[in-house]
Order: structure tokens, then C-alpha cells, then sequence
């Protein structure tokens, strides 16, 4: 079990998120807070909640209600597997995370108790959405590296296309070399799309590579002694 330490979570609700993992039917379980009837937060954050875990559902591939609460249940295995980079905030990691390695993660509805004090995570509005974004697309990039890379280099390869296309349709209008310029761009950007392209598979590679180390270090741990 995971809770906050601000009694935000109302401690009666354990039994609901550790039921599913009894049961065998999720590895993770998040408690999804009533974000609308909560009074302590404003529009302004009731409307972030909502674009955030939207947000995490799409990098995650996840159907997460509440991406940021931090009442959660793990199973065994799934607690040895996980493993937290960032230092900031773990709740949307840990998603995109699980969402990788095809983890069953399920929601059960908690209720919050009344705000004791504020939030130490929360500085400022913009500052947590910055923090936000760059965890989110940290943990992306380290575990999709083959997607991240790929959209970046199909990305770039259109835009590199379009001043090669450019070149190729003066030359053979005017029957001239000119517009050189273009073709030296277009080129630089498509050589930059083929790095990309093979930053991906590496990254891939490496990503393969890591989990076949978690899933032996897994082992390792739930290993039962003789």
C-alpha cells in the first residue's frame, strides 16, 4: 500500500484497493478521488486533474481516472518490477511504467479527507505544470524510446522532404541546378531523421535489455528459499 502523508486518503478505502490484487485481478490499484466535489480545490485545478490524466492515459496507453493519487495498492510482483527515475513525483512514472510492461491497473472510487495543510509537491501552478510535463515525457522516452524516436524522425523527415521536393521540381521545370540551398537542407534534415530513426531501434534494444534484467531481478526477489 501507498498513501500521502498530508491524510489526504481516507484510510477505510485500503480494503477496497487491496481487494482487486487479492483477487487477482489487477497488479496496480489507484484510488480515483472525486476531483469535482472537492471544495479545496479550484476550477484552475480541477481542470489541470482533468488535462493531466488525460494527458498520462494517452502516453500510458492506460484508462487511469486519477493519474496523480498516491493511494495505491501493488501487488508483489509489480512492486519489485517498478522502478522510479525521477525525483519529483512518482505517481505518473509509475504509470506510463506499468503501462509499458502490460500491467493490469484498475480504479476504485475513494473519498479525501478535508486539506490539513498544503501541498509541498505543488509550489506554484506553473512550476508543477513544467515539472509535470517533463516527467511525463522523461518517463516516455525512457520506456517507449522506439515510438518517441520514430514520430521525431518521421517527423523531421517531412519537413527535410518538402525543400528537396522543392529543388526537384525547379530543377526539372527550369532545367537548372539552382536552388542548391534547398537540396543541402533537405538533405541535413533527413540525414538527421536516419539518426533518429537508429536512436529509436538502440533505444529499443536497450529498453528490451532492461526488461529481461527487471523480470530477473523479480525473480530474484519473490524467489522462495529452500
Amino acid at each position: 500500500m501507498n498513501t500521502d502523508g498530508d491524510n489526504q486518503y481516507k484510510a477505510k478505502y485500503i480494503r477496497n484497493l487491496i481487494k482487486p490484487i487479492l483477487e487477482n485481478k489487477a497488479d496496480i490499484v489507484i484510488g480515483a478521488r472525486p476531483i469535482e466535489s472537492i471544495k479545496e480545490f479550484s476550477w484552475l485545478k480541477k481542470k489541470l486533474q482533468r488535462i493531466g490524466s488525460g494527458v498520462v492515459r494517452g502516453f500510458s496507453g492506460t484508462d487511469v481516472p486519477d493519474t496523480t493519487s498516491g493511494f495505491r495498492a501493488y501487488s508483489a510482483e509489480a512492486a519489485s518490477q517498478l522502478q522510479i527515475f525521477n525525483r519529483y513525483t512518482y505517481t505518473l512514472e509509475t504509470i506510463i511504467q506499468a503501462g509499458a510492461m502490460d500491467m493490469r491497473i484498475d480504479s476504485v472510487p475513494i473519498e479525501v479527507n478535508t486539506k490539513t495543510r498544503n501541498s509541498r509537491l505543488m509550489k506554484s501552478v506553473p512550476s508543477y505544470i513544467f515539472r509535470s510535463v517533463w516527467v511525463i515525457l522523461r518517463s516516455y522516452i525512457i520506456y517507449k524510446p522506439f515510438m518517441t524516436f520514430f514520430y521525431a524522425s518521421m517527423i523531421t523527415a517531412i519537413i527535410g522532404a518538402v525543400p528537396c521536393l522543392r529543388f526537384l521540381y525547379y530543377f526539372f521545370k527550369e532545367g537548372s541546378a539552382g536552388h542548391i540551398q534547398s537540396l543541402l537542407f533537405g538533405v541535413v534534415l533527413l540525414i538527421i531523421s536516419f539518426n533518429l530513426f537508429s536512436l529509436g531501434i538502440i533505444g529499443h534494444i536497450i529498453g528490451s535489455n532492461r526488461k529481461l534484467i527487471n523480470e530477473l531481478l523479480s525473480k530474484s526477489y519473490t524467489r522462495k528459499p529452500k
